[in-house]
């Protein structure tokens, strides 16, 4: 009987966190249609820039979420067959000035020579299925360092987390046409989230998919196949690529300001490409859960017993 009331518990558990997830990713859906919906009427290159950052956003957040519910659900076969995962200690997570040193030409920096190449670039951090995007910086030569001046707070993250940063760069300068999608491919992008929650979830992730593969060079994760280009999508407003981007562990927390190498994703060639040092700085601190969260609470009972202590006597 206690086994199938356990059983019962840990099912009713497990329903109420997968309804909470397909809630989030339905929220994402709406959240980057809207976006998809505000860049086609974009009528300024900022207003878009913006718009196609959030859209970026919602699309790596559609496939966490999505990742975390297989992992979900694989938890609950393992549950089934008796395997269980033991409890781990969770903490705070801040991430918090952030710097990219830039190395410019020489000619380009002190003698102000050659065109001015001017990108728009934002960062995207990632822990687990919390995601989140900094402000959106616009770079060009008068600048020596890429600055984000956001704090990022993780929340329950694991001692084995994994923090990708990614740095995402999108060309200023080309020319922006607005409402290039016109009003059929605007349409097209209200009627391809179809009515139910299943066809909003297949077609949001069919696209979120196809922008990952776009801004990471093809690679969606490990065994992943890409969807086919969707021709709407491909179209839509400016594009932003990952530039460079790095992952940080546990080992990686310190108190103070620290250096970390940055694995680059584009050359020279690429009309987003910015003159990187190599180098990323950051500070990244942690705070163990058990320090701002009570373990247990509760009424604490005291037995008393008598007892006798006998002392020697030395004559």
């Amino acid at each position: 009987c206690s086994l199938n009331i356990t059983q019962f518990r840990f099912h009713t558990q497990s329903d109420t966190a997968d309804t909470e997830v397909l809630q989030q990713i339905e929220r994402e859906v709406r959240m980057r249609e809207g976006a998809s919906k505000l860049l086609a009427a974009c009528s300024q290159r900022e207003q878009a820039l913006e718009a196609s950052k959030s859209l970026q956003t919602c699309n790596a957040r559609i496939l966490a979420l999505l990742s975390q519910l297989q992992r979900m659900r694989k938890a609950q076969i393992l549950q089934r067959v008796g395997r269980r995962s033991a409890g781990v200690q969770r903490a705070f997570l801040a991430l918090s000035d952030l710097r990219i040193p830039l190395m410019w030409k020489d000619s380009e920096y002190f003698k102000n020579k050659g065109e001015l190449h001017r990108c728009a670039v934002f960062c995207l951090l990632q822990c687990g299925t919390e995601i989140y995007d900094t402000d959106l910086v616009m770079v060009d030569r008068t600048l020596t360092d890429i600055c984000f001046e956001d704090t990022v707070i993780f929340n329950e993250v694991g001692p084995g987390f994994q923090l990708r940063v990614e740095l995402y760069s999108s060309c200023a300068v080309v020319e922006f046409s607005p409402g290039a999608l016109g009003p059929r491919r605007v349409s097209l992008l209200g009627g391809s989230i179809g009515c139910s929650s299943g066809k909003k979830i297949r077609a949001a992730f069919e696209s979120a998919a196809v922008c990952g593969s776009v801004s990471s060079g093809g690679n969606v994760g490990p065994g992943s196949v890409s969807p086919p280009l969707s021709p709407d999508l491909s179209t839509l407003g400016p594009k932003y690529n990952l530039l460079a981007h790095t992952t940080l562990t546990i080992e990686h927390v310190q108190e103070g300001f620290k250096t970390h190498d940055l694995l680059l994703s584009a050359t020279e060639d690429s009309p987003f490409w910015l003159p990187l040092f190599g180098n990323m700085c950051c500070r990244l601190v942690a705070q163990p859960l058990c320090m701002v969260q009570p373990a247990m609470s509760g009424q604490l009972r005291v037995k008393v017993t008598r007892f006798l202590i006998y002392f020697p006597i030395l004559w």
